[in-house]
């Protein structure tokens, strides 16, 4: 009897101890994403700013941003620049990552926001777009230079946000790198050169999101985003989860298009196998000027644009601070 007393003392014991394990680890992530949600509804981004980058980056002082030009080289001291006014740090010894394409010089810009927690802080969470544009295209009303406001002056000003945001807040767990890409338009060239340097040097990479094109709404009855290859990794779901709202979803043809393998998303997939996505809200349906010169500042909506900024912010923090990787890749 004494025996049977024990088992069961024992039994309620490892059971107490068990749930309380679990109760911890909820209370855990309750409590990170509690502060997620204090850090960013302390801070909103605001139109007016949006408007004001976007603006600049897609005017035509700036030529169409094609790589190697005059353009593209005021576009990179913009964000240079930038980074510099909200102490957001280089990575390297300067913001930028140069690379040669036969007789051009090609520019990454890469700012870093190191992660506030000793462990953490040694995983790494990229946060992309592509700065560059294809510079003049087919003469529509006297005008040639393809502003490519919508591509991808709309994601280049997103990541500026955030990174202004995580520069400010401090709230990033994890070491946040804010790349803008050039030579996208060229076949990747800029992202597949910044992966490789990346790998080489043993980045411990989490996660990659690039954003693409996000400037306009897509229909009132489709979920605000979409992310590429989806079905690959769970991060759509768990951004969600994240964010407590369904911000980023599934667009049936996305693998028709090969979507995931036309972003800079794709190099850090194929160097990292890490989970490594596109989020855009084009959606081939939304938007008639892509590669056009009519891809016009004032063809964005910055209404749209803004409020996908500021949502996206506690769902990108959610990831940046889980305690564990709670992304992973699916099996393919």
């Amino acid at each position: 009897m004494k025996t049977l007393v024990g088992i069961i003392a024992i039994t309620i014991i490892l059971s107490c101890s068990s749930q309380k394990s679990i109760v911890q680890s909820e209370t855990n992530k309750s409590e990170v994403k509690e502060v997620n949600q204090k850090a960013s509804a302390s801070f909103v981004v605001s139109e007016k700013n949006v408007k004001s980058s976007l603006e600049y980056l897609a005017s035509d002082e700036l030529e169409g941003r094609n790589t190697g030009s005059k353009g593209i080289e005021k576009a990179a001291v913009f964000i240079e620049n930038y980074f510099k006014k909200h102490n957001v740090k280089p990575y390297f010894k300067t913001y930028r990552d140069s690379f040669n394409l036969k007789d051009i010089v090609g520019y990454n810009v890469v700012g870093y926001v190191e992660g506030n927690d000793p462990k953490l802080k040694n995983e790494f969470v990229i946060l992309g777009a592509h700065y560059d544009h294809i510079g003049y295209g087919k003469a529509v009303n006297g005008d040639s230079i393809a502003n490519g406001a919508n591509d991808d002056a709309s994601g280049t000003v997103a990541v500026l946000k955030w990174a202004k945001y995580f520069s400010k807040t401090k709230s990033n767990k994890r070491s946040v790198l804010f790349t803008l890409f050039s030579a996208e338009e060229m076949g990747l060239k800029g992202s597949s050169h910044l992966a490789k340097r990346l790998k080489k040097q043993n980045l411990n990479l989490y996660t990659m999101i690039n954003f693409e094109m996000i400037g306009v709404p897509r229909a009132q009855d489709e979920i605000m985003s979409y992310i590429s290859g989806y079905e690959r990794s769970n991060m759509g779901e768990k951004l969600n989860e994240y964010g407590g709202k369904e911000v980023v979803g599934f667009f049936s043809k996305a693998k028709e298009f090969q979507l995931f393998k036309r972003s800079d998303n794709y190099p850090f997939y194929q160097a990292f196998k890490i989970p490594a996505h596109a989020i855009s809200t084009f959606d081939f349906t939304n938007f008639d000027y892509y590669h056009h010169v009519d891809d016009e500042a004032d063809k964005m909506d910055f209404k749209h644009m803004t409020n996908f900024i500021n949502l996206m912010i506690p769902a990108l923090e959610g990831m940046i601070n889980a305690p564990t990787q709670d992304i992973k890749m699916n099996d393919e």
